[in-house]
Parts: structure tokens; C-alpha cells; sequence
């Protein structure tokens, strides 16, 4: 009988990423505590830019971003959010969406499954995801589980569950 296998990935959704900022977006400009004191978030490139005349609402508009984020079923783990920067009379914050699993962050989970998952789980790093291969179906269901048990400081996701 032939391995069944996994992989493991950190990947967002950059459509989800995008409604949850239009979403964002329209409460913010909608809110009447943010009238008037130029808040705002859009997209800068490839980063996501909040603006306002105060720290406290350019943090206020983070945290309305990071509920939209949860709400669409993106992990916060993987938004990597600057401190406030003092710009002119404006505070603004840059973020970046995290994707890809880095080799030293694919190592760690390798050797996670290793020490403390099944005998016979073989875990090969594979560019920025990680294939998680055994014979048994069960001994990858037991490695999923023992890996959302687990607290890493970045998103994961499991696809092409053969």
C-alpha cells in the first residue's frame, strides 16, 4: 500500500485579506470617533498602511482590522503589525501579510513530529511547506492534532490530505 501524506502550509487568502480591510474600512469611516481626525486604512504596495491623528486611534483602527481578520478566518499570526510611527502630524502603523514557512520555522515543526508524533511519520521540508508522509491514515491524524496542540508563532494549514 502506498504512504498517504499531507502537506503543511502558511498561506492567507489575499481576497479575505482584502475584504476584511474593505470591510475595515467602512466602519471606519462610518464610526463617529474616527470623524474628522483623517483615519484611514488601504493597501501600500504589498503592505497595509493605517493612518490617524492620534496613537490611540491609529491602534483603535488595528484592533478593528484584526476583528475583521478573525471574523473572515484568518489567523493573526500571520499579520506582522509595526508600533506607531510619528509621520508629520499623523501616526501611522505599516503591516504586512507573513506567508510561507521559513526553513528554521520548518526544521522546528519537523523535529516536533520526530520527537513527539508516531514512529514511521517522515516529515520532508519541500521549499516553504513541509510533506508529512506515513502508512498509516490514523498516524497523520494523530500528527495534526498533535501540532494544533501546539503553540507556533505562525499559521498553519493542512492541504492535499492524500
Amino acid at each position: 500500500m502506498a504512504d498517504s501524506s499531507f502537506d503543511i502550509v502558511s498561506k492567507v487568502e489575499r481576497q479575505e485579506v482584502d475584504n476584511a480591510l474593505n470591510q475595515a474600512a467602512k466602519e471606519i469611516s462610518q464610526r463617529y470617533d474616527f470623524k474628522n481626525v483623517g483615519a484611514s486604512i488601504s493597501w501600500s504596495g504589498e503592505k497595509i498602511l493605517m493612518e490617524a491623528n492620534g496613537e490611540e486611534r491609529v491602534l483603535a483602527i488595528l484592533d478593528i482590522f484584526q476583528t475583521k481578520l478573525v471574523k473572515r478566518g484568518i489567523s493573526l499570526k500571520s499579520l506582522d503589525a509595526g508600533e506607531p510611527q510619528l509621520s508629520g502630524k499623523e501616526y501611522k502603523i505599516f503591516a504586512s501579510i507573513e506567508e510561507g514557512i521559513s526553513q528554521e520555522n520548518a526544521k522546528k515543526v519537523a523535529k516536533t513530529i520526530r520527537d513527539e508524533g508516531p514512529k514511521g511519520v517522515k516529515a520532508q521540508v519541500q521549499g516553504d511547506e513541509l510533506r508529512v508522509s506515513s502508512k498509516s491514515r490514523d498516524d497523520l491524524q494523530t500528527v495534526q492534532q498533535l501540532l494544533k496542540g501546539k503553540d507556533f508563532d505562525f499559521a498553519l494549514q493542512y492541504v492535499n490530505y492524500r
